[in-house]
């Protein structure tokens, strides 16, 4: 894509956070302007930006936003309910949280700077918070072609592959997760076709992962997240890769809802099914997927979605945003540092722990 999913447009004290409105995509392609930390945490909720590596991006920048213009004074206090404001906007992606732990340890490194009350210490503070969002930012490009590169090597000439939700560029500061194993194959010469799952019920497969596979000129094939056990039974399907919003330390993965039940069925089908994702997705603190906190959305989003009623007024909904995949169905991991095989507690500290974030 030609157009930055994110970026910072100014100078550190002035500047502000711009990015795709993903809920207007396909239909428009609109750019929006978030300059404070309420419209920050108002994209990330709302879904205006979403991925596990894009919302942690955008609440580094929004912690700078936070605290651009406030004094001396009180700018520890305000520094920290900006973290805790964000930190509140969506509970299941850990990448939010690993984000906002790594601007507050930049900011405790640098904090005995406000005790000596000269005139430049804010500016030279916001310097070095911006510094670490940048940084986050910038790593997470590196990451991005990594998880390709290594990804691609389970990709074979004239592979069919179903993937779920969106794990792209959209997703990501630039290449995406589980899309970039595609990216990085097809620029390897390597001819592949994708299923894509709508994925109910804001349609991230049918609106954005389409769009984004067409934006490159891969085969895209959309499919109802019904159809995929029936595609697999056709025999018309060689693996599955997938993103993940939270990795436990045994493997168990959190991602969009609907990927247990895609992951069931390629196991019944002797179908591999893989999870790519960076390394910041992975909580150590948790031992197994029954820990990891599920997001649950309003009902509108089921009954209502995109403005038209669906459903009965009244009826009860239940709105799981995430669900979780126990290791056991997953064949492989795959990371900027490596790839997990098989998924256990043992190879995962091994290629985290050792060489953690």
């Amino acid at each position: 894509m030609s157009i930055e999913t994110l970026s910072w447009v100014g100078g550190v004290s002035d500047g502000f956070l711009r990015l795709i409105d993903q809920t207007l995509l396909p239909l428009r392609l609109c750019m929006i302007d978030c300059r404070s930390t309420e419209s920050v945490w108002e994209a990330i909720k709302q879904l205006r930006v979403r991925g596990a590596p894009a919302i942690g991006i955008a609440a580094a920048y929004g912690m700078v936003i936070g605290v651009q213009n406030v004094g001396l004074n009180l700018f520890e206090k305000r520094f920290y309910n900006v973290a805790q404001y964000l930190a509140s906007s969506r509970p299941t992606a850990v990448n939010l949280f690993w984000a906002i732990d790594r601007m507050k340890r930049r900011f405790e490194s640098v904090k005995p700077m406000l005790s000596s009350g000269g005139s430049d210490v804010i500016v030279q503070i916001l310097d070095e918070l911006f510094s670490e969002a940048r940084k986050i930012h910038e790593e997470d490009r590196a990451i991005c072609r990594a998880i390709g590169n290594y990804g691609q090597s389970i990709i074979k000439n004239g592979d069919t592959f179903i993937t779920h939700c969106n794990a792209g560029g959209l997703a990501t500061a630039d290449y995406g997760t589980a899309l970039a194993v595609f990216f990085t194959a097809v620029e390897g010469g390597k001819k592949i076709s994708v299923y894509a799952d709508e994925t109910r019920p804001l349609l991230q497969g049918a609106r954005l992962t389409a769009w984004e596979l067409m934006e490159r000129g891969i085969n895209v094939t959309l499919i109802c997240d019904s159809m995929a056990a029936m595609v697999m039974r056709q025999g018309k399907v060689n693996g599955v890769i997938v993103g993940a919003d939270r990795i436990a330390a045994n493997g168990d993965t959190a991602n969009k809802i609907g990927t247990y039940g895609l992951a069931i069925s390629a196991y019944v089908h002797g179908i591999p099914f893989y999870v790519a994702a960076p390394s910041s997705t992975f909580d150590l603190a948790l031992a197994d997927g029954a820990g990891i906190p599920i997001e649950e959305r309003g009902a509108d989003e089921i009954c209502c979605s995109f403005g038209v009623r669906t459903a009965p007024e009244g009826v009860a909904v239940y709105n799981p945003a995430f669900d979780v995949t126990p290791a056991k169905f997953i064949n492989s991991i795959i990371t900027e540092r490596g790839i997990i095989t098989p998924v256990n507690k043992e190879n995962i500290e091994k290629l985290i722990t050792n060489t953690n974030r």
